[in-house]
C-alpha cells in the first residue's frame, strides 16, 4: 500500500465517503443511541472494534471463502467479534453495557461493517484492509461522538457527563455544566437526532461545495481548444 492510496482511504473514511454522513449507513444507532457523549464513544468504541476485527478476518480468509457463500460466512464471522466485544464490554464497563442494551448486538446488522468487509476487506490483503477498517470506523465513531455531543450540551446543557461509566472513577468530575437551567430537551429525543444528523449533513455539503468553488479551473491546453472546436466537448 502506498501513501498516496493510504492518503485516498483516509480522506474517504473520514470525510468523502463517511459511512454515516455520505452513505447514510447504521443509522439505526447512530440516532438510537447518541444522547450523550459516553454513549457515542462506547458505540463507537465497540463498532471499531467489530470492523477491525471482521476485515482482518475476511482478509486472511478471502482465498478460502467461496463465493456463493460470502455473505452469510461474512456475517458469521461479524456475530463472532459483536459477541467478543460484547462479553468485554459487559465484563469491562457493565453500567455502560446496560444503558447500550440492544444496540451492541445489533452490531451484527450494521450495514457500515458488511459494505467494507464484502466491497474492500474481503478483495485486499491484510494490511489495506485493516487500514480500511480504521478510517472507516474512526469516521463513524467521531459522527456517533459529535451528535452526541451536540444533543448532550443543547438538550441536557451538559457535556461528558457520566463519563465514568466507560473510563472509570477518573472520569466522574469531567462533566461541564452550562449556565441555566437545563437546555432543549427535544434535542435528546429521537426526533432531536434526525434533526442534528440532517444539519451536520448539510454542512459537510457545504464545506465541500464551498471548497470545489475556491479550486483552480482546469486549464486548457491547445490540443484540448482543437477537441472543442471539433467535438464542443472536453474530455
Amino acid at each position: 500500500m502506498t501513501r498516496s492510496d493510504a492518503r485516498d482511504i483516509a480522506i474517504k473514511g473520514l470525510w468523502s465517503n463517511n459511512p454515516a454522513l455520505v452513505q447514510l449507513l447504521g443509522l439505526c444507532p447512530l440516532l438510537a443511541v447518541t444522547g450523550s457523549v459516553v454513549n457515542g464513544l462506547g458505540l463507537g468504541i465497540a463498532t471499531l472494534g467489530v470492523m477491525l476485527g471482521a476485515s482482518a478476518s475476511a482478509s486472511a480468509l478471502r482465498h478460502q471463502v467461496r463465493p456463493e457463500v460470502r455473505l452469510p460466512a461474512f456475517v458469521l464471522i461479524i456475530a463472532a467479534f459483536v459477541t467478543c466485544v460484547e462479553l468485554a464490554m459487559a465484563a469491562l464497563a457493565y453500567e455502560l453495557y446496560q444503558v447500550l442494551g440492544i444496540f451492541l448486538p445489533l452490531i451484527v446488522t450494521n450495514c457500515a461493517i458488511l459494505a467494507r468487509v464484502e466491497a474492500f476487506a474481503s478483495r485486499q490483503p491484510l494490511k489495506p484492509a485493516l487500514f480500511d477498517a480504521l478510517m472507516n470506523g474512526l469516521g463513524f465513531s467521531l459522527v456517533l461522538v459529535l451528535i452526541g455531543g451536540i444533543r448532550e450540551l443543547l438538550g441536557q446543557g451538559t457535556l461528558f457527563a457520566g463519563m465514568d461509566l466507560l473510563l472509570g472513577d477518573a472520569a466522574g468530575d469531567w462533566t461541564v455544566h452550562l449556565p441555566g437551567d437545563g437546555g432543549m430537551l427535544f434535542l435528546v429525543l429521537p426526533p432531536g437526532a434526525f434533526l442534528i444528523t440532517g444539519l451536520l449533513i448539510a454542512a459537510k455539503n457545504a464545506i465541500d461545495d464551498a471548497v470545489k468553488r475556491r479550486r483552480p479551473a482546469p486549464t486548457r491546453t491547445p490540443r484540448d481548444e482543437r477537441r472543442v472546436r471539433v467535438t464542443g466537448v472536453v474530455r
